[in-house]
């Protein structure tokens, strides 16, 4: 079941996308997940450098309200967990696709050497 807007009503498609995908961490959530698969915390957090657990917490479970991320838990000892997308964010993921290269041209443009940029790994 997908959470309320955070803002009130959208006013149109591009506010409801923006509210799914807001936040610095979420898009790169996406990419990580889609580029390596069924993940698991730990791993999917050594995948973001600089992203603090309460942070990758926080848009895992809204991204998981969402239905963009399954969250699969296992009755073990001690308790594994697991990310997966969905394919909402599969779909999402395919969407994002032509705004990052928007960003991979203007990192290019702008001739930026802070980002290392794998084109080979862009959905």
């Amino acid at each position: 079941m997908a959470r309320a807007p955070r803002s009130g009503p959208y006013i149109c498609g591009i506010d409801a996308a923006l509210d799914v995908v807001s936040g610095k961490w979420k898009g790169l959530i996406l990419w990580e997940l889609e580029a390596r698969g069924v993940l698991r915390f730990a791993e999917l957090r050594r995948g973001l450098p600089g992203v603090s657990e309460k942070m990758l917490t926080q848009h895992l479970r809204e991204m998981e309200a969402d239905g963009l991320v399954h969250r699969q838990v296992y009755a073990e000892v001690p308790p594994r967990v697991e990310y997966s997308l969905t394919e909402h964010g599969r779909t999402l993921n395919q969407a994002l696709g032509p705004l990052g290269a928007w960003g991979t041209e203007r990192i290019r443009r702008e001739g930026s050497e802070k980002v290392v940029v794998d084109e080979a790994a862009q959905v």
